[in-house]
């Protein structure tokens, strides 16, 4: 398999070509040379990534009765634990032929940081229903959600039979009067429920005590594909308050329906994090934008992702939407986001601080460093990022910065990365 070239993450102001590995939006060609180009600047350059083909380890595991070799289906969620171990939550959906040639993995798959597997567990007749999204919280628990089911559940880092916590009921949504598990759209008396939810998306556990109840462990959830809600939890799964609401058409991200989140059913919000600023992230998929929150629910700003990828508004792809998840990076200013975008099968660095798309990389395919269904993303405290794909891409992906330097401590003109 051909390795993806090592590229820089700055282009020249007004270049608007496309390359395998980094294309950069003409729209945001002037912030990211702005950004780029005070050499007096205090600020990081801009990361660059290649694509590690040799994670994680194959072949994985076999089934021990069978003898079959395992097959992951989606990968629905990649999160990452204190030790840089990468878990992964698969949907275990083969296709013919693997079917017949394999079994499917455990649900929950753990790496070390080499890419062997070193545990497995789960089962999928107790785990949420359409796997979606996984957590690892600052005690090492790991939370998973899903986006067919109405359940968020919380789980010992090792694994079990049973979860730790369970919050909402397994086949029952905030759908009144049915409790139907779907999107509630125009359902006025849904997104309200204090004990159910419906197809939640994601999950953030905040180290830090709550501003209302001032404890620690309060759990955020992006309650997602059937609702349009963030809600909110204590450590023990008893509610605490919600935001958000169904958004009108939102032509520009910047400005239309602030607030709220798009009414379609996939996934609005479709991701939840806290930044070390103490505001809440959340990915509006369809509406190509990361909204922001105070950790009571009080709107702070947006951020627009790639407008008219979604299907509001002016779409010119008409595909699920351009913010789909993201992570920050390690510095204490969280200077940059890693953002997924399975729209356009791309992975943005956006500047946090503008708000704006200062370099990609990856392109539509199904070979190292490409996307297909490009769904969610997670960083080591390396600054290593893990890509999770569902649908027809169905795999995990490992990529690393690429290190800009001649040796004496400077990069090939410009003295980084640029």
């Amino acid at each position: 398999m051909k390795r993806v070239p090592a590229l820089c993450a700055a282009v020249l102001a007004g270049a608007s070509a496309i390359a395998i590995g980094l294309w950069v939006p003409a729209a945001y060609a002037d912030s990211m040379a702005a950004s780029n180009s005070n050499s007096n600047s205090n600020n990081p350059p801009t990361p660059a990534y290649k694509v590690d083909p040799s994670w994680p380890k194959i072949p994985l595991p076999s089934d021990p009765v069978t003898g079959k070799p395992w097959v992951t289906g989606e990968v629905a969620g990649t999160c990452v634990d204190s030790r840089d171990h990468v878990f992964i939550v698969t949907r275990g959906n083969l296709v013919a032929p693997e079917d017949v040639e394999a079994v499917a993995a455990p649900p929950v798959i753990e790496f070390d940081e080499d890419g062997d597997v070193v545990n497995s567990w789960g089962d999928r007749n107790v785990l949420p229903n359409g796997i979606h999204g996984c957590f690892i919280d600052y005690q090492d628990n790991v939370w998973i959600a899903g986006n067919g089911d109405g359940i968020v559940q919380k789980y010992p880092h090792h694994g079990a039979t049973t979860p730790l916590l369970q919050i909402g009921t397994r086949g029952v949504c905030d759908n009144p009067p049915t409790n139907v598990c779907g999107n509630s759209g125009a359902n006025a008396a849904a997104n309200q429920s204090h004990t159910l939810l419906n197809e939640p998306a994601d999950v953030y556990v905040d180290p830090n005590p709550d501003p209302v109840t001032n404890k620690r462990g309060s759990v955020y959830i992006a309650d997602g594909y059937g609702n349009h809600r963030v809600v909110v939890f204590d450590a023990t799964g008893n509610y605490l308050r919600q935001w958000g609401s169904v958004a009108g058409t939102v032509v520009n991200p910047l400005t239309d329906s602030l607030g709220a989140f798009a009414s379609g059913d996939g996934g609005h919000p479709h991701c939840v994090l806290l930044g070390n600023d103490g505001l809440v992230y959340v990915c509006d998929r369809a509406d190509d934008r990361i909204q922001v929150f105070s950790k009571t629910g009080v709107f702070q700003r947006v951020m627009a992702v790639v407008p008219g990828t979604g299907v509001t508004g002016t779409a010119t792809l008409n595909t699920a939407g351009s913010a789909w998840d993201f992570d920050f990076s390690n510095d204490n200013m969280q200077t940059f986001m890693f953002e997924a975008d399975g729209g356009n099968e791309q992975v943005h660095i956006m500047s946090r601080m503008l708000g704006a798309i200062l370099a990609s990389f990856g392109q539509p395919g199904h070979q190292a460093g490409q996307f297909t269904f490009l769904h969610t993303i997670a960083k080591d405290s390396n600054g290593n990022l893990y890509a999770g794909e569902t649908i027809n891409g169905r795999r995990v992906q490992k990529f690393v910065p690429v290190k800009c330097n001649n040796g004496n401590g400077r990069g090939n003109g410009n003295g980084n990365c640029n």
